[in-house]
């Protein structure tokens, strides 16, 4: 072999080396060295087969031949030996197979060399280089065919292996892109390298805005007392005793509301111990903190709204059994008013703890007729305004400044044609009633108080306005929840368990209807409810 025929081999060979190592693409790689392996062998054409996952084989590059006729030279790579040993690997009648179809395919071609492509002792295909013209191939050639067939063996491997990662990558990235949980990668340094969608709706960051950033930035975990918890306390910094990777804490959202978040961070680390990456599995916690501070609201309130009510009846019921005194009837029957007025309280409360109780479960029964809600209104309207008249009539009687009592005043709005609709009396009755008794607990200088409806085609809207405290906005949704109230004074002063509403919402939904309340702070609140025509 002549020096310069080494030299341009070794050549072509760091070539398709450099290659290799700067690029994987396989179509380009394989184009490439058929290429340099036609040039080489002094052929005019070129084709290299690779097997399938099935064991059959299909062209994969091809220089030198038409494309469209490249499916006519398949009897080349029909039925290939399985050996990997070269120098016994033939593939039978080859010359009679070029014949064939280069006569098929209206190219002279008079000679061929085929050499496995071998990987791990299994063959993954076959390079082939053809003479037009020329000498017959000879065992130099081979030799020389054979290291380009090795060359694309580790082309195939490399790929194989890049396309794995490939795969494997976006398999990962899909799911945590789709994790229920927040999932952020961070670095050693703790920057942001990976920023999931659930991140971005639980804080309102997009990837873009967090990715290159340092978590304590992005995040900024606080305290409920306002202290950085990120920056005092953060576990990556400062690993807890229980070596519990842990932090929790409220962060401000891109549109300035808050959220609790508990991050669970799982480092990664190299071969020298180092960490090279943290995991970090977020979830949003509001919903706990939530339920946890409603628990504890419940027992407050329960045991405050259970212990007037029964002090009161222990004190009157004490103070009229006493045997050194004695009551005229008047003192008796008053007494016994209010004894009768808080065990109703007693047990409306409880009769709504066990509604809240039912509807959670699922039992809430309904028993459906037709109701005349304009006259059911009327009824409940006449029944508030009595009871309003007799705290004035009191003060009267005892000589009281006039007008030192609110002043609430009622009208009822309906269109003389406003249908009936199906619904369970007693429960809509509660609806009714829980929604007038707010308008005047949250109206405490008075003002009027507004019932009205209005057909539509398909179902009707009520309405009970008042000109009260109002609600402000970040409350409205919340306060359809168990036992939530709005936190302000007047709240905290009024007596209530926080379940009325909630009450109100699960009604009118297992009746097929909606609710919503629209409401000003300082202006008063209206809320709607609808309820479908049969």
């Amino acid at each position: 072999m002549f020096p310069d025929y080494r030299l341009r081999q070794r050549e072509y060979l760091l070539e398709i080396a450099r290659a290799m190592t700067s690029r994987l693409e396989l179509p380009s790689l394989l184009k490439l060295i058929l290429e340099n392996a036609v040039e080489i062998l002094g052929g005019q054409a070129g084709l290299i087969v690779l097997r399938r996952a099935d064991g059959s084989f299909y062209p994969r590059a091809s220089y030198g031949l038409p494309v469209q006729a490249v499916h006519v030279f398949e009897p080349l790579w029909r039925d290939l030996p399985v050996t990997t040993d070269r120098g016994r690997w033939q593939v039978p009648d080859l010359s009679v197979r070029l014949g064939l179809a280069s006569a098929a395919a209206g190219v002279p071609l008079r000679q061929v060399v085929a050499l496995p492509m071998v990987l791990k002792d299994e063959v993954i295909g076959m390079v082939c280089v053809f003479r037009a013209r020329g000498a017959d191939f000879t065992t130099n050639d081979r030799q020389v065919l054979s290291n380009f067939a090795d060359l694309a063996a580790i082309s195939v491997q490399n790929a194989s292996l890049y396309q794995q990662v490939n795969d494997e990558r976006r398999r990962l990235d899909a799911i945590i892109q789709n994790s229920g949980d927040g999932v952020m990668i961070l670095g050693p340094d703790r920057t942001i390298r990976t920023w999931n969608r659930a991140l971005t709706g639980m804080t309102g960051i997009l990837p873009e805005d967090a990715i290159g950033r340092h978590c304590y930035d992005a995040l900024d975990l606080r305290n409920r007392q306002g202290v950085s918890v990120c920056h005092t306390a953060c576990p990556l910094v400062k690993p807890p005793p229980d070596a519990r990777l842990y932090a929790e804490g409220d962060t401000r959202r891109a549109d300035g509301s808050t959220v609790a978040l508990a991050d669970n961070y799982s480092p990664q680390y190299g071969e020298d111990g180092s960490i090279i990456s943290v995991i970090a599995s977020v979830r949003d916690v509001s919903r706990l903190r939530e339920a946890e501070e409603m628990k504890n609201t419940l027992l407050s309130v329960i045991s405050h709204e259970l212990k007037t009510p029964v002090s009161i009846i222990k004190g009157y019921a004490g103070t009229l059994a006493r045997q050194d005194a004695e009551w005229d009837k008047a003192t008796l029957a008053d007494g016994l008013a209010v004894i009768e007025e808080e065990a109703d309280k007693l047990n409306a409360l409880i009769n709504n703890l066990l509604d809240a109780s039912r509807l959670q479960a699922g039992g809430l029964k309904l028993q459906f007729a037709y109701l005349d809600l304009p006259s059911m209104a009327e009824k409940l309207v006449e029944k508030f305004r009595l009871q309003l008249q007799a705290p004035r009539d009191a003060q009267r009687e005892s000589g009281g400044p006039a007008g030192s009592a609110p002043r609430h005043t009622f009208s009822v709005d309906f269109p003389p044609d406003f249908p009936p609709v199906k619904g369970d009396y007693e429960r809509m009755r509660e609806v009714l009633s829980n929604l007038i008794g707010n308008a005047i607990k949250y109206s405490p200088v008075g003002g009027l108080i507004r019932l009205a409806g209005r057909a539509k085609r398909n179902e009707v809207v009520v309405s009970v306005s008042d000109e009260g405290i109002g609600i402000p906005a970040n409350e409205q949704e919340r306060i359809f929840d168990r036992f939530s109230r709005v936190d302000d004074s007047l709240t905290r002063q009024t007596p209530g368990a926080g379940l009325g509403l909630f009450l109100v919402k699960a009604v009118v939904e297992a009746h097929g209807g909606r609710v919503w309340v629209e409401s000003r702070p300082g202006m008063g609140s209206t809320f709607y409810f609808t309820l479908p025509i049969d």
